[in-house]
């Protein structure tokens, strides 16, 4: 089966962006590695949505590698053309989210997207954060110059909107040094919003391209407390992407077609009795969806995350939202909460 495309010109135009940042990246990501003299490559894997009436998508991925631990440079495209009762369109976007394995190499995540609902109104979703285990305040100031060049007069609110959406309440902190959100956007003007998300995309990708060749061309060899402080950041990483990031659990409950891609951002190895210790902490239902969680991962003090994981993860987190489904609204949000995470269309 092949992957219907989107019949309107919108989701056209935003999947041909979605994808040519796709490759911009994969071929930046593969070129260091040819650099640094690493055999790491990316796969290339494709799922289909309803066997691809409904479309679906295409990512690269790789794990357990000289280079990276996990990464996942995800492009998809979902439409119901054929179903002019959903309120959703389309939805284009690009995720994507590297862990590298030296600990002084930052991760990064950035998502673009464009979602279009059955009236013609639609809007943006931008998103680029840098996640450093152990920080930089060089690398910060690099990545937020760059969105700031791109995005000069939407930098402060989408600084301030990705404060909000990544800070983690029940810890008293944030996922990552450096926010750039745009929830929701549209300025009516939809050339100029393209060209936008386009310059916000590049400029993720180049600036994070650069700090990481950077810090593997200069960082020594990893120590015994670095280590130990990345196990504990991808721990805190894991520990939000699945008790309040909206768009994997939105992406979850819409549909079980792609549940190992949308948990593609999740690292490669997390510390269960940190985990653990956060349980007491969570308002309630969440403490269950926690408990939950940790009971899906292999018994032992650090956890490999592999895709038998990723696919119990997932179970556990769609059951636990369509049984609490008022647990959504205490999921993060950086300013309104879209209609497709209201309406799970």
């Amino acid at each position: 089966m092949k992957r219907t495309p989107a019949r309107s010109p919108g989701a056209a135009r935003a999947l041909a962006l979605v994808s040519a940042l796709q490759q911009r990246f994969v071929n930046g990501l593969e070129k260091l590695a040819r650099e640094q003299g690493r055999a790491q490559r990316f796969s290339e894997v494709e799922w289909l949505r309803d066997g691809g009436a409904h479309g679906g998508g295409m990512r690269f991925e790789t794990a357990d590698g000289d280079l990276f631990g996990r990464g996942s440079v995800n492009v998809s495209q979902v439409h119901y053309d054929d179903m002019p009762e959903k309120k959703l369109s389309s939805a284009n976007a690009i995720s994507t989210i590297i862990h590298p394995l030296h600990p002084l190499a930052p991760s990064a995540h950035i998502h673009i997207s464009w979602t279009e609902m059955r009236d013609g109104s639609g809007y943006w979703r931008m998103m680029a954060d840098l996640n450093p285990s152990n920080e930089l305040e060089t690398d910060k100031l690099a990545f937020f110059n760059a969105l700031k060049k791109a995005a000069p007069h939407q930098f402060d609110e989408a600084k301030a909107q990705g404060e909000r959406y990544f800070f983690i309440p029940v810890l008293g902190r944030h996922r990552g040094v450096a926010h750039f959100y745009l929830e929701n956007f549209n300025s009516g003007h939809a050339a100029e919003d393209l060209a936008l998300a386009t310059a916000v995309g590049e400029a993720a990708i180049d600036s994070y391209l650069a700090i990481l060749s950077h810090a593997l061309n200069t960082a020594p060899d990893a120590s015994e407390e670095q280590r130990a402080l990345q196990l504990a950041y991808h721990t805190l990483y894991f520990f939000q992407v699945l008790t309040l990031d909206r768009g994997t659990t939105t992406g979850l409950l819409v549909h079980d077609q792609n549940d190992v891609g949308i948990m593609g951002s999740l690292p490669a190895r997390v510390d269960r009795e940190l985990l653990a210790s956060w349980i007491g902490k969570m308002p309630a239902p969440q403490d269950k969806l926690l408990a939950k969680l940790i009971a899906a991962l292999p018994d032992r003090p650090v956890c490999v995350v592999d895709e038998a994981v990723k696919a119990q993860l997932a179970a556990v987190v769609r059951a636990h939202y369509r049984e609490h489904p008022e647990a959504i609204a205490m999921q993060a949000s950086g300013e309104v909460i879209p209609p497709t995470v209201q309406n799970h269309s």
